[in-house]
């Protein structure tokens, strides 16, 4: 398997199934680790961190989890490949960076990933289409005891797991979950419902997570405390909170439906023509317009197209996507372009 080979399937976290995937895009669970008695990532010089890639590496590519998958040195990728990679969910954006000495292994199907040396040790992370954080901690938690018989991790009986950013200490654990929220958005009632969970220890991001903002309605949200409490209790207070937000979304979009209907209909039926009929299109005006037909499709507005069919254009649109189908680098308009010839195809079940 190669990166090329990534172009021909659906990442797991666009296939738009699994429980309130008309609402909840996206589950993750991802672990923080580091090795007992290695310098954290951001101390180590060059030897250590070649040894900490390489220890990492064979205990990795041995693993039953991820013996089928990919193993990517960043210093081998080109800028597109990067940035491919940080598209699809399967890095950060400091992984990116120096990377020298850094890699990335990807499990089939894009389930899982791990990221070698980012800023701590290792990265794990599991994904799944829909509201599935459960599946999630569940797959992650089995990788991470298989991962404990080969390797030692820096842990203290007080603290917990030992890692780079003492926000991250203790269980070392970050669930999150990709949110479609365009009725709480419309309704302005978004604020309120993201003040809420950020009293209950929630952090509210953009689609591609720390630093980014909210586009297409889409709002990443993860806990922010991973000490003091276990694995379990983080992700089961996740999931509580998590439902609340989606019964709001879903009563507003009830409301919407029952008292303004005419302006739903025409913002869902705008989208959708312009999508089928635009020849120029940026990826921010993409993201709102495709928010709103994924919105129609899920409300039973749009009944010709389905949510996967809506979900690929978000990734395969993005910039390194349509280089990397193409072939060739291309310009801001070349981009443009193409993307409004995707969707159009999309959209028309081509």
């Amino acid at each position: 398997m190669n990166l090329d080979h990534l172009l021909k399937q659906t990442c797991e976290w666009l296939r738009g199934t699994g429980p309130n995937s008309d609402i909840v895009m996206s589950s993750r669970v991802r672990l923080a680790r580091n090795i007992e008695n290695f310098p954290f990532s951001h101390w180590s010089n060059k030897k250590q961190e070649k040894e900490s890639m390489e220890i990492l590496r064979e205990s990795l590519t041995a693993n039953d989890y991820l013996k089928s998958g990919l193993y990517v040195r960043m210093v081998e990728v080109d800028d597109v490949d990067k940035q491919f990679l940080l598209e699809r969910h399967l890095i950060s954006r400091e992984h990116i960076m120096q990377p020298e000495f850094k890699a990335v292994v990807i499990g089939d199907k894009e389930v899982i990933s791990v990221m070698i040396n980012e800023e701590d040790h290792l990265r794990v992370q599991v994904m799944q289409s829909g509201f599935n954080l459960q599946e999630c901690w569940r797959i992650a938690n089995r990788l991470d005891d298989s991962l404990h018989k080969k390797v030692q991790f820096a842990y203290n009986q007080e603290w917990g797991y030992l890692t780079a950013c003492p926000t991250n200490a203790g269980t070392g654990l970050r669930a999150s979950v990709m949110l479609h929220l365009p009725s709480l958005v419309m309704t302005k009632q978004i604020s309120r419902v993201l003040q809420a969970i950020t009293k209950l220890g929630m952090t509210a991001r953009g689609l591609y997570g720390e630093g980014t903002e909210a586009e297409g309605n889409f709002f990443q949200i993860s806990n922010q405390i991973t000490m003091g409490a276990s694995e379990e209790d983080i992700v089961d207070n996740m999931e509580r909170i998590i439902r609340q937000v989606i019964g709001h979304e879903e009563n507003s979009r009830k409301s919407l439906m029952k008292q303004n209907r005419e302006m739903l209909y025409d913002k869902i039926w705008r989208a959708n023509g312009i999508l089928r009929s635009a020849h120029l299109i940026n990826t921010k005006e993409m993201m709102g317009l495709l928010s709103m037909v994924r919105l129609g499709v899920d409300m039973g507005v749009i009944s010709d197209i389905d949510r996967r069919a809506v979900n690929e254009p978000f990734i395969l649109t993005q910039p390194a996507h349509l280089q990397k189908i193409e072939g060739k680098v291309l310009s801001s308009v070349q981009r443009d372009v193409k993307r409004a010839n995707l969707i159009r195809r999309r959209l028309e079940g081509r």
